[in-house]
């Protein structure tokens, strides 16, 4: 079943485009991470998922349903990011109480047991809370929630390390038994990969990569030797990323489709083969240019 089809999907800020020509579906019950550098469309594109924000162009369909201001959207979904705002005048532990109202999946228990794990005081009140600590209680809503489209945008801004950690153990561990679809953004690709299924790649709008995280793992492969070597074998080929090393040394990665013969004559020549981990794929489709950082004092 598909959860969510966009169909050359467009947000327009005056003349800006902060998602372009944007195609895609996610079935159910799977994590996809939604994944690109800050100023991306990451939030854009969630916002519109979410029924927050109406498309310019394109379709977008959510539960096979315009999601934009949709009853039965908002009754399956909830979006989790950094800017959710609670009753002032209502405590911690009466939020928990509260939201057990409006999700039919609510599981209070959990809540609860989430809620003591991370020492809340049930009597304080939300806008009180530290940056990290705020972002911890919205995740328990996310995940008591069990909504079967579940959306968390940056979840752990703000979280200490050890939190996060405990953040991303629960979400798998509550996915497993209780599974749903669930959308994660983030720019920190290495911390999440472990728990996501498939990866969603966009850059200024665009879209990059759909693909499982196994498939990305081996999407690229790392040359590294003299610079003239690694200048000649990739000659005829596109690279992703190519930075100086040393004196006289480079490395060059490039999509993962050589015959095995380019890659023996690599060999032949003393160029050593590299893995390429997914962040870091990630990383490089990613950069500005494809020397990254260098480029600038080149």
């Amino acid at each position: 079943m598909k959860v969510v089809e966009c169909k050359e999907l467009t947000k327009q800020y005056g003349k800006a485009n902060a998602i372009n020509n944007l195609s895609f579906e996610l079935t159910e019950n799977k994590i996809t991470g939604l994944i690109g550098r800050n100023g991306a469309g990451k939030t854009t594109l969630l916002k519109m998922i979410a029924g927050y924000l109406h498309h310019t162009s394109g379709d977008i369909q959510v539960f096979s349903e315009n999601p934009f201001n949709n009853l039965k959207v908002s009754a399956n979904s909830i979006f989790i990011d950094n800017g959710m705002s609670f009753s002032p005048s209502l405590t911690l532990e009466e939020l928990l109480e509260t939201s057990g109202r409006f999700y039919p999946n609510w599981d209070h228990r959990l809540a609860k047991r989430l809620f003591d794990y991370f020492s809340f005081n049930p009597l304080q009140s939300h806008v009180n809370l530290s940056k990290g600590m705020k972002s911890t209680f919205n995740m328990i809503i996310g995940l008591a929630a069990r909504c079967p489209l579940t959306i968390f945008d940056e979840p752990t801004s703000g979280m200490d390390a050890g939190t996060r950690k405990d953040f991303y153990r629960a979400l798998l561990k509550d996915y497993i038994a209780h599974p749903r679809t669930i959308i994660l953004s983030s720019h920190l690709l290495g911390e999440v990969e472990d728990i996501l299924e498939e990866i969603l790649l966009i850059k200024h709008g665009e879209k990059l990569l759909h693909m499982p995280v196994e498939n990305l793992k081996e999407y690229a492969i790392g040359i590294s030797g003299k610079a003239a070597a690694v200048s000649e074998w990739i000659e005829n080929k596109e690279p992703i990323f190519t930075q100086s090393i040393g004196v006289d040394g480079s490395y060059a990665v490039i999509k993962n489709d050589c015959s095995l013969q380019d890659l023996e004559i690599a060999r032949e020549i003393g160029l050593e083969l590299l893995s390429v981990s997914a962040e870091d794929v990630c990383t490089y489709l990613t950069c500005k240019t494809k020397g990254g950082i260098d480029h600038v004092f080149s």
